[in-house]
Order: structure tokens, then C-alpha cells, then sequence
């Protein structure tokens, strides 16, 4: 771990003094230290523990950072421009991939991790030093990347049910996520108030906020068949506003951030170059579809919803694939609707994805005119 963690900041730093994301540089790390490459080889079994931890409290923070309220007071717009450019870019890229010849489950879950973009990109953007956006255009790059997080969690519960996830009848896995819905809300809504009783014992609230995040989303994995992933953003999307809350992330940050690193090592390790050469042309196609069919109809969404901020600069921040379609990729592998060499395209996908958004967004905020004002 400390070779990893070493390597990870090593190259986190280099990679942003040439201008790209830290996430690159993890990502390299991980193929570095990957049994795919000669050299050290980490123990991805460890490992995992451990990503799947970070990428647990990971969604867990991004979910009780969601705020519909708020989003709908400041940008209503995004209400209906967000569900369409989901809808829309799922279905597009879906049709292609299915006539490249990859199986209806397949594509319908690659549609959908073509639609996703990364929150954790999509904040390094609206906090790089380098960074040309102003503040409309980050915040409208904020509200779409939560909202996406909504829509594409819920899309992706019915997609993964619908399939029969797990092997489960439909209506067994509906009847689970159900009962994991309310349980989740019913644990989130007290949380709050445990919180408040510990305030002022710094090392009891941490660990109790934690041990909440992981226990509902195992909970959601282990009984009901939800994807950890999943299960621990529908939990801390039930969690309720607050003081309590607030503090609960801002205390998580740290050991967030620290284990988040070793998830995107983990995606690092799992990249075989070896299939790279078969799996090309889908690498291809799936890095030409986020632009085709998703930052093109972001641009033309974020015109007409008038959204504040520069439509282009707001479109290409959006321009990549993310942690989300990491995990609809894993699942689509486990249920055999993908072979390896499309998950090894997909990886690579997200690499080069969140390379080209990450760069090419302050180019075009260098030389993109006046942004629109609100509407």
C-alpha cells in the first residue's frame, strides 16, 4: 500500500504539471504495477478491499452532497435538460454498439456508461488552478454532474433488474430494491440524529459515519443484489440535509480521498494491454461516441435550457466517461453481455475520455465567446 500510495502521488503530481487530471497518473500507476506488465506486481486482491472501500465512501459523500432542492431553486432547467441528454445519449450509443454486434444487455449498459461523466473530473475541472471556467459555468457543470449521478443511478437499477440481476427473477430484484430504498431511507433519517448526539466526540462520529456508509451499502450488495457502487450512492442520497450531515462529510473527506485514489489504481490493474489490439475499434468507437452523441447534444441542451455558463466549455467538461461507467462495465462483464475485450475498450475508453475532456476544457474556455446569462 505504501508503494502504491507513493507511486499514485508521484505520478497524480506529474501528470497535473503537464496538464492533465491526477486521475491519469493513478490510472498509469495501476497498469504499472498490473500483472499485465513486467515488474512489481501489487496484491490486487488487497487492493480491491480497500478501492472498494474508497469508492464506497466515495458515492456515499456524493450522495448526501445531492440537493435537489437546490438545484431546482438555481437551475430548474436542468431538471428536464439532464433526464433528455441522458435518455438521449443511452439510446444513441446504444443503437451503435448494437450494430457493432455487442449484445442488447451490452449495449444498453454501455449506452449508459457513455451517458455518465465523472463527478470527481468534473469538480478537479471546477478547482484546477489552470482552470478558465467562471463561476456560472462551474456551477452549471456541478448541478448536471450531480443530477447525472440521479437519473443514471435510477436507469441503472431498472436496467440491472430488468436483465435479471444476479440471476434473480424480476420480481424478486424489484421487490429488493424496494425494501433496500426504504431500509436505506430509514437508516439515512436517523443517522442524522445519532450524529448530533456525538458531535463533540470527534472520533465516534467519524467512525459512525463511516460504518453507516459501508454497512448500507454492503446491505444493498450482499442481500438485495444492488452493485456496491450503486447501493452506496442510493444511501447517501437518502441521507437528510444538515448540520449533522454536512460535518459527516466534511470529516469523510480525508479518508475518502486517500482510498478513492486506490479505486482508480484498481481500474489501472484491471486494463489488459494484450486485448487492446482486438478490442481497438471499440475503443474507437466508444471514445467517438462521448463526442458524437454526448457533447454534442450537451452543447445543443445547454442553448436551449439557457443555462448559465458557456454551453461548449459546459459540454466538453462533461466529455468523458467515469467512475459509474466503471461499474456498469464490471457489470456487464459478470453477466457475460460483454467479452473481455470490450471491458479492456472500456477501460481504456475512460482513460483517454477524461485525458482529452480535462485538456480540451480549458482550451475552449480560452477562446469561447460571452456565456449565456440565466433564462
Amino acid at each position: 500500500m505504501a508503494v502504491v500510495l507513493l507511486a499514485a502521488a508521484g505520478a497524480g503530481w506529474l501528470a497535473r504539471r503537464i496538464g492533465l487530471p491526477a486521475v491519469v497518473g493513478y490510472l498509469v500507476v495501476g497498469l504499472a504495477v498490473s500483472p499485465f506488465t513486467p515488474g512489481y506486481v501489487v496484491d490486487r486482491e488487497q487492493l480491491r478491499v480497500l478501492a472498494d472501500i474508497g469508492v464506497v465512501l466515495l458515492l456515499f459523500e456524493v450522495g448526501i452532497e445531492v440537493d435537489l432542492g437546490r438545484i431546482r431553486e438555481t437551475h430548474r432547467s436542468l431538471l428536464w435538460v439532464v433526464p433528455v441528454q441522458m435518455l438521449g445519449t443511452m439510446g444513441l450509443a446504444a443503437l451503435v454498439l448494437l450494430w457493432l454486434g455487442v449484445s442488447q444487455e451490452g449495449a444498453a449498459l454501455l449506452g449508459l456508461a457513455v451517458a455518465f461523466s465523472s463527478s470527481v473530473v468534473v469538480v478537479n475541472i471546477t478547482r484546477s488552478k489552470r482552470r478558465t471556467t467562471d463561476r456560472p459555468t462551474e456551477a452549471t457543470l456541478l448541478g448536471w454532474s450531480v443530477l447525472q449521478d440521479v437519473v443514471g443511478v435510477a436507469l441503472a437499477a431498472i436496467l440491472l433488474t430488468l436483465i435479471g440481476l444476479g440471476e434473480r427473477p424480476v420480481s424478486e430484484a424489484i421487490a429488493g430494491l424496494v425494501v433496500y430504498g426504504l431500509i436505506a431511507y430509514a437508516v439515512a433519517h436517523a443517522l442524522p440524529r445519532v450524529l448530533a448526539h456525538l458531535q463533540h466526540e470527534h472520533d465516534l462520529f467519524l467512525i459512525v459515519a463511516v460504518a453507516s456508509g459501508l454497512g448500507v451499502a454492503a446491505l444493498g450488495s450482499l442481500a438485495f443484489g444492488v452493485p456496491l457502487a450503486l447501493a452506496a450512492f442510493i444511501a447517501g442520497l437518502a441521507v437528510t440535509d444538515g448540520a449533522e450531515t454536512a460535518e459527516a462529510r466534511r470529516r469523510l473527506l480525508p479518508l475518502r480521498d486517500v482510498l478513492a485514489v486506490l479505486f482508480f489504481v484498481l481500474i489501472g490493474t484491471l486494463l489488459d494491454p494484450s486485448l487492446l489490439p482486438t478490442g481497438w475499434p471499440m475503443l474507437l468507437a466508444l471514445t467517438a461516441l462521448v463526442g458524437v452523441v454526448k457533447i454534442g447534444p450537451s452543447y445543443v441542451l445547454a442553448r436551449l435550457g439557457r443555462l448559465p455558463g458557456r454551453p461548449v466549455q459546459v459540454a466538453v467538461g462533461l466529455g468523458q466517461m467515469g467512475e459509474f461507467s466503471f461499474v456498469l462495465a464490471s457489470a456487464a462483464l459478470s453477466l457475460a453481455a460483454i467479452d473481455a475485450a470490450t471491458y479492456a475498450a472500456t477501460l481504456g475508453a475512460v482513460v483517454i475520455t477524461i485525458a482529452l475532456s480535462t485538456v480540451a476544457v480549458r482550451r475552449v474556455g480560452e477562446s469561447e465567446p460571452e456565456p449565456l446569462t440565466a433564462g
